[in-house]
């Protein structure tokens, strides 16, 4: 039998060995959101300010608006336009009740427009509510959703290359943390933001190292490695913030940030530069897309490559095989360990982007554990999405969103009889978002079948 015959005999028996994503019972969704329609319809609507008028920010005076279709501000009635919108996150969950009849292969394509549909109502009746007699900049808000978003949907998208190999990588906030700190060293040494964009996602591969290592090589628990990982990185940073960085942050510790499209040269050559002043003065989506740094065109793009890499190529096919049955993918040929090993490096490196934006995206200089939590709110991005590279970066806009919601919330000064929510509550927002999402909120997930699980060859 010849090479190619062979190498497509042993593909079809490597699909047969992936096991397809079976959907599971939706029952408890209903119920769910008919409790949240009910809570947003009685505190954000039947309980509002009466009288109270809410006001959204929507463009600017030099925004394009051409005959001011767009405009500058929309205010609204705050206690009836929270009733309209939880009455049709009510209609929404009612339609996801009537969906229930329905066959189930039908279900998943109708369900999940409903699910965006009362997703959009309820938050949009939560801010509704919650900026009662006071303004938002809508622009703002979504501009900082996608900054907030790029650690967490590159975390993410380093969990889903590891544990589609089987490899449980709890270690994505040791990578994100190196990943900064390892961007801000070198940038600061070599005087070079691009220089520390360059030296994140390779001082984040030693932790992928250590994973790989300990989990694939040395077959440990490969949670425990994760969390032992994260403690190391956290103690190894700080020793060498407080021992290097802090006595000299001149050398070591320069604040720089990676120019964004608005602040580059393009804008002053002559054509490219009034083109890309136009698309700036787009109102709400103008800099929030158009004003963004390389990292946050990078997310994009991985997200793309990672997508048609991994369900439409023969790599792909492989490294799911490796996740799902390792013994069968280890029979026609392929290296299982090394697949994963390669998987966890790769991932490591693309974590440590997400790391770098922390500082040098920022323009914030390295501090103590200053991941804070958000590798692991990436691996409940990467699990509500499914293992999918689209799916993990749709959570990670989701929980960023309740973070910059948070922090705009909390800038805000509490008008005289406004909703005050304490800050306490702002600050666990994103985090009670993530428990409420992982727990089962959004429908159960189906992990890879191997993930975790050591392979020894025989």
């Amino acid at each position: 039998m010849s090479a190619a015959p062979r190498l497509a005999s042993n593909d079809t028996v490597v699909r047969k060995a992936v096991v397809d994503e079976r959907p599971s019972s939706w029952w408890h969704l209903p119920v769910t959101t008919t409790v949240l329609g009910l809570i947003a319809l009685v505190f954000f609507g039947l309980r509002g300010i009466p009288g109270a008028d809410s006001t959204y920010g929507i463009a600017r005076e030099n925004d394009v608006n051409p005959l001011g279709i767009i405009p500058q501000q929309i205010t609204v009635p705050s206690m009836g336009a929270a009733i309209a919108l939880s009455v049709i996150a009510l209609l929404a969950s009612a339609a996801l009740w009537a969906l229930q009849s329905r066959p189930h292969r039908i279900r998943p394509v109708v369900r999940n427009p409903i699910i965006a549909v009362f997703a959009v109502a309820w938050v949009l009746a939560f801010m509704t509510w919650v900026i009662s007699e006071r303004a938002l900049d809508v622009g703002s808000l979504l501009q900082a959703t996608i900054i907030l978003c790029v650690p967490l949907a590159f975390g993410a998208l380093s969990g889903v290359l590891s544990e589609r190999a089987g490899v449980i990588n709890i270690a994505i906030e040791g990578q994100l943390l190196f990943g900064a700190f390892g961007a801000a060293l070198v940038g600061s040494l070599l005087g070079s933001v691009w220089a520390g964009l360059i030296a994140a996602p390779l001082v984040a591969v030693l932790i992928g190292v250590m994973l790989a290592l300990f989990a694939v090589g040395y077959q440990v628990q490969q949670i425990i490695v994760g969390v032992v990982l994260n403690v190391f990185a956290v103690g190894i940073t700080s020793f060498f913030f407080g021992s290097v960085m802090s006595q000299n942050p001149g050398m070591f510790n320069t604040p720089m940030r990676l120019p964004t499209l608005g602040s580059s040269g393009l804008v002053d050559i002559p054509v490219i530069g009034a083109v890309l002043r136009f698309l700036l003065d787009i109102p709400v989506i103008g800099r929030m897309i158009f004003d963004q740094n390389i990292l946050v065109y990078l997310m994009w793009l991985i997200v793309i490559v990672l997508t048609i890499a991994l369900f439409r190529t023969r790599w792909g096919l492989r490294v799911r095989a490796v996740g799902e049955h390792p013994r069968a993918a280890d029979t026609v040929g392929i290296k299982v360990n090394p697949t994963r090993w390669s998987n966890v490096l790769l991932g490591s490196a693309v974590a440590g982007l997400g790391g770098a934006m922390l500082t040098i995206g920022t323009g914030v200089a390295f501090g103590e554990d200053m991941s804070a939590g958000k590798g692991y709110i990436a691996l409940a991005a990467m699990i509500l999405g499914r293992y999918h590279p689209v799916g993990a970066l749709l959570a990670a806009l989701t929980f960023a969103f309740a973070d910059s919601l948070q922090l705009r919330l909390g800038t805000m000064s509490a008008a005289e009889g406004g909703v005050s929510i304490p800050g306490d509550f702002l600050l666990m927002l994103p985090y009670v978002v993530a428990l409420f999402a992982v727990a089962g909120v959004v429908g159960r997930v189906r992990v890879p079948a191997a993930d975790g699980v050591p392979y020894v060859k025989q």
